[in-house]
């Protein structure tokens, strides 16, 4: 009885061992320089947070726990096998499909949109986990695809119809900005995937001819949003003062800033949102053209990243979700810079890790953790195995 089990402990220990063992070999080969990028980003989040209330809470101190579990999840996910993913990338889209269905029948209403779904007593936004989702299902629909497949119109059709879903859901909530990245989205993809180029020339000359339709049946503070942008004085006191306030901050801030805790407009609560959407005003103001220019550099790195990644990778599926997810966070970031800049009309697009939230945050990260886990799973063999007597 004794041999029996001192083999059975030796081999626990030896599975043990070899657990351990690749635990400390996959860590290994983790892109740290990446991370380094999050953490830095994730500070900068923090502190300009602190400096929007002078004090650590309550935003400061509620995003650092969000970002230490966000940190954590995408370590966890980090480590995760590629091809796992993968399989289960339609199961994850159809769980937020739902989640946005219920959105429309359950949904917490806030700037006069339903957003939010409460699930046990955490309100999340199921718009920002589709757009993880739709990247990870689309990049399994065409990581097999060939050219001719590619090129075939009804092999188009179901991813088609996947993006189409969301961005109707979406619309419906109403929240156009994020409906417009979503289908952004999944036209990179496509890009990504190879179709044709000549198919995005009429699909953006029958969206040209589709805009005045379009326009008559937006809503009314949709419209009003449309004419601020194209001209904020009409209304400096009202649908106008946010992107008013907004450029003097940024024109305030000067080369070097006026310093930490010291940015007028934000102190005097002039810069509305300045805890959310419209963050990277407040830190403007307070670091100055060249603090900006260091923040928009360290942005643009991670996006230059996620290009690397997506290169690296030797298998279809890696380089498409590489490339969407990095994709989606330059939309982001080009979408709120663009937008308190008063290049676009005003949304409700956070700057990530920067701008106060969860589900973004949360989203983000997780997409962070999926391509750390294409950089390490990089060479991972997609070929399908065939069961043994087979030819």
């Amino acid at each position: 009885m004794i041999a029996p089990r001192r083999t059975e402990e030796r081999a626990e220990g030896r599975l043990l061992r070899t657990a351990a063992f690749d635990l400390t070999r996959k860590l290994s080969r983790i892109n740290w320089f990446f991370v380094l990028l999050v953490v830095v980003l994730g500070g900068v989040g923090a502190l300009s947070l602190y400096s929007a209330t002078g004090s650590i809470d309550p935003y400061a101190t509620r995003q650092l726990v969000r970002f230490a579990a966000g940190f954590a999840l995408m370590l966890a996910i980090a480590l995760v096998d590629i091809r796992l993913i993968a399989r289960l990338a339609w199961p994850f889209y159809a769980i937020a499909l739902v989640l946005l269905a219920l959105v429309l029948k359950f949904g917490s209403v806030g700037l006069g949109a339903e957003r939010w779904l409460s699930i046990g007593g955490i309100a999340v936004q199921p718009s920002e986990f589709m757009k993880v989702a739709l990247v990870l299902a689309l990049a399994h629909w065409f990581h097999r695809a060939s050219w001719e497949r590619v090129g075939n119109p009804f092999f188009l059709l179901p991813p088609l119809i996947a993006i189409l879903a969301p961005v109707a859901l979406i619309l419906k909530e109403p929240n156009l900005g994020t409906a417009l990245i979503v289908a952004a989205l999944g036209g990179t993809i496509f890009f990504a995937a190879g179709v044709r180029l000549w198919k995005f020339a009429l699909v953006l000359v029958l969206g040209g001819l589709a805009a005045p339709i379009a326009y008559a049946h937006l809503h009314g503070y949709q419209k009003q949003r449309i004419l601020t942008f194209l001209n904020p004085a009409r209304d400096p006191l009202g649908a106008g003062y946010n992107i008013i306030q907004a450029k003097i901050a940024l024109g305030s801030g000067g080369l070097w800033g006026q310093g930490l805790m010291h940015a007028s407009q934000g102190r005097l609560d002039f810069l509305p949102e300045k805890e959310t959407d419209f963050i990277f005003t407040l830190f403007a103001e307070q670091f100055g053209f060249v603090g900006s220019l260091a923040l928009i550099v360290l942005l643009g790195l991670i996006v230059f990243m996620a290009g690397a990644i997506a290169l690296s990778s030797r298998h279809q599926f890696g380089r498409v979700v590489a490339f969407g997810l990095g994709m989606n966070f330059f939309l982001y970031v080009f979408v709120n810079l663009a937008m308190v800049m008063g290049l676009i009309p005003v949304g409700g697009v956070p700057l990530p890790l920067v701008s106060y939230g969860g589900s973004a945050l949360l989203t983000t990260m997780a997409a962070f953790g999926i391509l750390l886990s294409v950089h390490l799973h990089r060479d991972a063999d997609f070929t399908p195995k065939r069961e043994a007597g087979s030819l």
